[in-house]
């Protein structure tokens, strides 16, 4: 089809809103490990889980063999307030990059959350309200996910507790704000509210705080009161599932004008976007039927794909929470307080993990300056102010775009825009202001933590 046939945006209708999300794992070859007892190294039963998650969600977490869930009427009802979601062509960008590519974007920002959490987080609020819990607790980074949480939580009457990791809470207030008109508790983390707060203090005085500190507040806290559950924004099997819907709806509008992307590209902090958006196309990958370039995108401060070792490790820094392989650089490690709170995880989802180590995609790290360079240069010709964890994958676009201009070569990509950024302008004061820092740890200190690991036999 011609390019002045494709629109800049694509609509899919309300009628082609995905009826099912899809299950990658059950098309892959090699299976996620699963998810080990801290205790005994044993595999988690649905029975062991149960006092942490919410039992249908358990059901979804452990699943590797069905393809497809349905999505509940209500979900699906909730999802036609801001989805199906635009893909858009960036004809703009092509044009100020002379670059012969072909680029388009999944923007997941129409929404007050102002990113793609709120698809996971209305799933898992509506799973607890059916099993008539009080509420949950969870971790948020940037605050994407405690905001889609404290929105999807107000939705249907449950209480919502929030650990905000401490150097996203001081620097985004206005984030957290959101979080409290909707109805949201929001605690700084590491705090003195928690058994393993205290504890993290008392190790690491000072410390900004990290998403695996936060996770081990939320947990200790749904355990310990009655009628709560814990939620996670990331990471986990069930999170892929339900981020799928981007994927779904990014292939369908693509099939719809003859697009076939060369080459997909995410930002990976935990996985839920990046999973999300390549489950499609990577289960098409993996049976065979088709093939595509994959690039995960991380922060070189946190570098747990290009720098991490794939083992078991503890979910979280208090190490409460089951074990998982997965690519990591150690429960322990603390990530420099860099301005994409939402990818400064230590570990990376076991399901990309397995396709990582299979060879399935590829994984880049990026500096921080070069990364809001992009989002600034993106800014100002597509109209849209992306958030720090988004604009990972508009490096790495741009990279790639202008490697076609060198080459002369047609390539399309396809990369996934997470989110907006307009509570980020701390971040992009301190860029333009010159005093942004690159920070990138050391080979010591990675290998410090690696010595940590658990022992599995």
């Amino acid at each position: 089809m011609s390019d002045k046939k494709i629109p800049y945006k694509i609509y899919l209708e309300e009628s082609e809103l995905p009826k099912a999300w899809y299950n990658l794992r059950a098309d892959m070859k090699n299976k996620p490990a699963p998810l080990l007892d801290p205790a005994t190294h044993k595999p988690m039963t649905a029975q062991a889980l149960s006092g942490v998650f919410c039992d249908e969600l358990i059901k979804q977490e452990l699943d590797d063999s069905t393809p497809y869930f349905e999505i509940p009427e209500a979900i699906r009802d909730f999802y036609k307030m801001y989805r199906p979601a635009p893909l858009v062509r960036a004809y703009c960008l092509e044009e100020k990059l002379q670059t012969p590519a072909k680029i388009y974007y999944k923007f997941e920002g129409n929404n007050t959350s102002g990113s793609h959490k709120l698809n996971s987080a209305i799933a898992q609020a509506y799973y607890a309200k059916q099993q008539g819990l009080k509420g949950v607790t969870t971790e948020t980074g940037a605050g994407q996910w405690g905001t889609a949480l404290s929105m999807a939580c107000s939705y249907f009457g449950l209480d919502c507790k929030v650990y905000m990791v401490k150097c996203s809470y001081e620097q985004k207030p206005f984030r957290r704000e959101v979080m409290r008109t909707y109805g949201a508790s929001v605690t700084p983390s590491p705090s003195m509210e928690t058994e393993v707060g205290r504890k993290i203090l008392a190790e690491h005085p000072g410390t900004t705080g990290s998403l695996g500190c936060a996770i081990s507040e939320a947990v200790e806290t749904a355990t310990k009161s009655e009628g709560y559950r814990y939620v996670l924004g990331s990471v986990l099997n069930q999170v892929m599932l339900h981020q799928s819907v981007i994927g779904l709806e990014t292939k369908a509008a693509m099939d719809k004008y003859g697009i076939k992307p060369d080459i997909i590209i995410g930002c990976a902090g935990g996985g839920s976007n990046l999973g999300g958006l390549i489950a499609p196309f990577m289960g098409e990958k993996v049976r065979g039927e088709a093939d595509y370039h994959f690039i995960a995108v991380e922060p070189a401060s946190c570098p747990s794909l290009t720098r991490g070792k794939y083992a078991y490790d503890y979910c979280d820094t208090g190490m409460v929470c089951p074990l998982a392989k997965m690519y990591t650089l150690g429960s322990g490690f603390i990530p420099s307080a860099n301005h994409a709170g939402g990818l400064r995880y230590h570990g990376m989802s076991s399901t990309l993990s397995q396709l990582y180590d299979d060879g399935l995609m590829e994984a880049r790290s990026v500096k921080q300056t070069e990364v809001f360079e992009a989002a600034e240069q993106f800014a100002r010709v597509e109209g849209i102010l992306p958030a720090p964890e988004s604009s990972h994958a508009i490096r790495v676009a741009i990279d790639e775009a202008l490697k076609c201009k060198e080459t002369g070569e047609e390539k399309t990509i396809l990369f996934g825009l997470t989110g907006t950024g307009y509570f980020d302008m701390l971040a992009y004061e301190k860029f333009h202001n010159g005093i942004m820092t690159d920070y990138i740890p050391t080979d010591e200190e990675i290998q410090a933590n690696f010595a940590k690991l658990p022992k599995i036999d």
